[in-house]
């Protein structure tokens, strides 16, 4: 099938599925089961995990065909929000890193929304600088037994899954004694609760961990190995949060939008310059992204630039809120039971800038690895974990 004839299949099946949708955003429990049938639909259909191995659930098609519907999913609001750590972050790990049964037993139902996933790294003592975890795992007969907490988790009060980092080996440096482990966030010990921020909802969770059993087999990588792993699993976030530009549901239809429709004037010269840089601002990210997936699935690492294009995204998010704001006047900030939609999203802008690592964790890693300036002082380098003052 040609490209062409691949698009135009895939315009005529989201006009057929995905018009009535709910918009993004943290689901109640109707709203997961009525996403759970239309990820099942999408895959049925040959439209999730285009580009993933076909060996492993994937479609096994080229970079070219996820592009084609990307850009026709464009136009449509479409219930995957709480499919997007698993689709973005985990899933992509497990195929870098994890074993043969690791992947025919988890890839394909995450593709097809049977699983929802979520990520377990920060913690409340360790967000930006994430190798100072204190969550322990200790080995057992079997397996391994975890206790500690988890915070700023997205969609763990929905999740199947998770990937979970953990501290293995306290006599080592904190980045040389880490281990990512999957963990049934069903188990017997895991709690989750979910915590409600400004705008309203429940985006985030708390996650409790008390004598939880992970079995040997869900080892991720190697123990002791777990920084690594979660460097693939980070830029693999960087990307896939970078990618989704703007703050709407609706890449080509941000909030920015939604607000000039409505009450701008569009012949104001000030305000369709605004525009014109929003327009030059998210073209180049999107553009930047595009090279960025090319050059991976080519298997050239991007590396830290990944953080140039997570930063440029928090930048490009700020300046759209600020700009719907400014376009809306009073009705940016009005809200209401069922509507609210744009002061819900300049309220959560902020968190683009947090989530995923803050702008300066970011400016960090892209002058020290991208532009090869001096990194800052480090006195933990080689100071084993259990005598750093975090530990006590």
């Amino acid at each position: 099938m040609n490209l062409q004839e691949y698009r135009r299949r895939a315009r005529t099946w989201l006009e057929a599925n995905a018009q009535d949708t709910e918009a993004e955003g943290t689901p109640d429990a109707g709203g997961v089961a009525a996403a759970k049938a239309f990820m099942a639909r999408m895959y049925d259909a040959g439209y999730s995990g285009i580009s993933w191995p076909g060996e492993w659930g994937g479609q096994g098609l080229t970079q070219a065909e996820e592009r084609a519907f990307a850009e026709e999913a464009a136009g449509f609001t479409l219930p995957t929000y709480v499919f997007s750590i698993g689709l973005g972050m985990c899933g992509p790990t497990l195929v870098d890193l994890g074993t043969p049964e690791q992947k025919a037993r988890h890839l394909r139902p995450l593709l097809r929304g049977e699983e929802i996933w979520c990520q377990l790294f920060s913690e409340p003592g360790a967000g930006s600088d994430v190798a100072a975890l204190q969550t322990r795992a200790t080995p057992t007969e079997d397996g391994w037994t975890v206790t500690g907490q988890k915070v700023w988790t997205s969609v763990a009060q929905h999740a199947s899954y998770g990937l979970l980092l953990t501290r293995t080996d306290v006599d080592a440096p904190k980045h040389k004694g880490l281990s990512m482990f999957i963990v049934d966030m069903r188990a017997p010990g895991v709690t989750v609760r979910p915590l409600r921020d400004m705008t309203g909802r429940a985006h985030f969770n708390e996650i409790f961990f008390d004598d939880v059993h992970i079995p040997a087999e869900n080892l991720v990588g190697q123990v002791n190995d777990g920084w690594s792993c979660a460097v693939t699993t980070l830029l693999h976030e960087r990307l896939s949060i970078s990618s989704g530009v703007g703050m709407g549901g609706r890449r080509d239809n941000p909030v920015a939008f939604e607000a000039l429709r409505h009450t701008a004037d569009t012949a104001d010269p000030v305000v369709r310059d605004q525009l014109v840089e929003l327009h030059i601002r998210s073209r180049a990210l999107a553009l930047f992204n595009e090279r960025l997936s090319q050059e991976t699935k080519a298997g050239v690492f991007p590396g830290a630039r990944g953080s140039a294009a997570k930063l440029l995204l928090a930048e490009l998010t700020m300046f759209q809120a600020d700009l719907a704001t400014s376009l809306a006047g009073p009705e940016a900030v009005a809200y209401e039971e069922g509507g609210g939609r744009l002061a819900e999203a300049v309220s959560l802008a902020p968190a683009m800038a947090l989530g995923g690592g803050t702008n300066e964790i970011m400016r960090n890693i892209i002058g020290d690895r991208v532009l090869n300036l001096p990194p800052e002082p480090r006195v933990d380098k080689n100071v084993p974990f259990k005598d750093l003052k975090v530990n006590g």
